[in-house]
């Protein structure tokens, strides 16, 4: 018996449907093949590119935070009359940076940057011989271009701090913190009524300031 011509033609087109979502399905996997491909190679370098930029993200920040002005000078290195203090601005942990100059010849801590700052000072005194009148006086001045005269940031009067009464040595310490407007080339200084009595120890006595 004999297949009639139409259903030869069915066949056949069956057949070449088959062939052709085979064909097809065969194109779209390599296709996937080659893009997943393409993706694995891309993706290495994406990242790269991230870690680079959080790098150089990291990089510009520290080099902001280098900038910044700020310093931190600690020690005793001596007094004039007027009672300024002097400091070791490299010893330890001293440092001065943004722009901070420290001057050897007044001890005072030179802004040239117009801004606001946190300026601090901490010192500590033993008294050999303290007693119920023993005190002291512990003030900050800035020496501005504009003022014929220093001009008094911070100040603390230290009194009462021997409870005994006997005279026995005692240490007591004072210490000065606030947010302060300065100008450009501004001298901080910090000055103590009663100089001789300061512990000779580097971190007991320190001052600073940095830019906010």
């Amino acid at each position: 018996m004999g297949v009639r011509p139409c259903t030869a033609l069915l066949v056949l087109m069956l057949f070449l449907l088959v062939f052709a979502a085979l064909g097809f399905e065969t194109y779209q996997l390599n296709r996937m093949k080659e893009e997943l491909k393409e993706l694995r190679q891309v993706q290495p370098v994406g990242e790269t590119l991230s870690a680079q930029k959080q790098i150089g993200f990291s990089e510009a920040a520290r080099r902001a935070d280098d900038s910044k002005a700020a310093a931190h000078v600690t020690g005793r290195m001596g007094e004039d009359s007027n009672h300024t203090l002097r400091w070791a601005p490299h010893n330890g942990r001293g440092f001065v940076s943004g722009g901070i100059v420290y001057r050897y010849e007044d001890g005072a801590l030179q802004v040239n940057k117009t801004g606001v700052y946190y300026v601090y000072s901490r010192v500590e005194l033993t008294f050999k011989e303290c007693s119920a009148e023993t005190s002291f006086e512990h003030k900050v001045f800035v020496r501005r271009a504009s003022r014929p005269t220093p001009l008094r940031l911070m100040e603390a009067h230290r009194a009462g701090f021997c409870t005994h009464r006997i005279r026995l040595p005692w240490t007591t310490e004072s210490y000065l913190g606030s947010v302060l407007q300065l100008q450009e080339h501004d001298r901080v200084y910090v000055n103590i009524s009663q100089p001789t009595f300061l512990r000779r120890v580097p971190y007991a006595n320190f001052f600073g300031l940095y830019e906010i």
